[in-house]
């Protein structure tokens, strides 16, 4: 069974957090010639970029060759949830090009149409190819985390635990509990979740990296929901010591800095990942923070990736740009406008509410937030942020 999740663990990180969507800036000309403008992602030098070139050579010879299809799909996904990068989800698709548009395709190609669907924040897309999966494949344990992850993301803790209790009897034990502690914290069990995740960790000694990483990933949201600080660094940081590159987690912690007021740490964290844009926007932020004027070359280069991508009809990039025009820009009402283009389209996680929130807050709009609000009480999620920005609003509107 760990061979069956391995795969699924490389591409779950892509399904589970919000990639940036990196695009060619306007020209920009520095002042300093030693100044970096962009550390590029990995080196051609790489053994795993060297490993993938020779699979694309194989797979041009070969374009029909499913299995080696399959394979140059996975390893792209993977670097493109590690670096960050979107090109790596259009290499993927590429690869898979002779089944995409099948009826049906083959139950893998679906499997991954439904990962690169979602990136796209085509959730209803996405939950219909696993569909179509389960109902050929009742027992395929990537379907069921996927199905749940996806759940989680548009805001569903209960459909979420229901498919990650299909896992129970298919999935390795700490992929099960995990998918299950993530489900059952954003719906008014994070006492329990926390629990019980930490002791199926402990006592997996076996797991691989890329399970332990997501498991402490969890578990440091779980803390952060709790208030409790302490417990949430040392999960975010045994998470970094494990050497397995995650964007995600890079700015989970970089949020959770910036939160206990510990700028100098994210601009260090941060200063050489400038490729994707959630992470340049964390950048940016904490330079504010510090007075470092390169604050504003960051936020201009952002702006005319968001210009591009809305020109391209993306609409990934509401959560980054909404923060950016809040936090940055102190443009509050078009923060508030794009904080709901973002919860609309379905990106209903704890970060999207509190986004929401704070804009709401800041434009003095509190029935802007009713919905929010709303499904805080329906789902019972414990966060003592969230509640905090929910009474707010209250003395707001009172």
């Amino acid at each position: 069974m760990r061979a069956i999740m391995k795969p699924l663990l490389a591409v779950q990180a892509c399904v589970w957090l919000s990639i940036a969507n990196p695009v060619l800036a306007a020209p920009f000309t520095p002042a300093d010639p030693q100044q970096v403008l962009e550390t590029l992602p990995r080196s051609i030098a790489d053994p795993q970029m060297q490993e993938l070139q020779e699979l694309r050579r194989q797979l041009a010879t070969r374009p029909d060759d499913l299995a080696l299809a399959l394979q140059v799909a996975r390893r792209n996904l993977a670097i493109g949830r590690a670096e960050g990068d979107p090109r790596y989800t259009g290499y993927a698709q590429a690869a898979l090009a002779p089944w995409w548009d099948q009826d049906p395709p083959p139950p893998e190609v679906l499997l991954l149409r439904a990962v690169l669907r979602q990136n796209r924040h085509d959730f209803a897309g996405a939950l219909a190819d696993l569909r179509q999966v389960l109902a050929v494949q009742p027992r395929h344990p990537q379907a069921w985390l996927i199905q749940a992850v996806i759940q989680q993301v548009q805001g569903e803790p209960i459909a979420a635990l229901q498919s990650c209790l299909a896992l129970r009897r298919r999935a390795v034990s700490l992929s099960f509990v995990t998918c299950w502690s993530g489900a059952a914290s954003r719906g008014g069990q994070a006492a329990v979740a926390y629990r019980s995740l930490s002791q199926a960790l402990a006592g997996n000694f076996a797991a691989s990296p890329e399970e332990r990483q997501w498991a402490l990933t969890v578990l440091a949201e779980i803390a952060e929901q709790r208030g409790d600080a302490s417990a949430a660094e040392t999960h975010f940081r045994a998470a970094l010591e494990l050497g397995q590159r995650n964007v995600y987690l890079l700015g989970a912690y970089a949020d959770f800095l910036l939160d206990q007021q510990r700028p100098a740490e994210v601009r260090a964290l941060l200063q050489d990942e400038q490729s994707a844009d959630n992470l340049l926007l964390r950048l940016a932020l904490a330079e504010r923070r510090l007075d470092d004027t390169v604050w504003q070359h960051h936020t201009e280069v952002l702006e005319a990736r968001f210009a591009a991508a809305r020109q391209r009809g993306d609409g990934a990039h509401f959560a980054t740009e909404a923060r950016l025009r809040l936090d940055l820009r102190q443009q509050a009402p078009e923060a508030l406008t794009l904080a709901r283009q973002n919860w609309a389209q379905g990106q209903r996680e704890p970060q999207d509410a509190r986004l929401l929130l704070e804009a709401a807050l800041a434009a003095s709009q509190p029935e802007a937030a009713r919905e929010v609000l709303d499904w805080l009480e329906r789902v019972r999620l414990e966060d003592e942020r969230l509640a905090k920005l929910s009474q707010r609003l209250q003395e707001l509107k009172s």
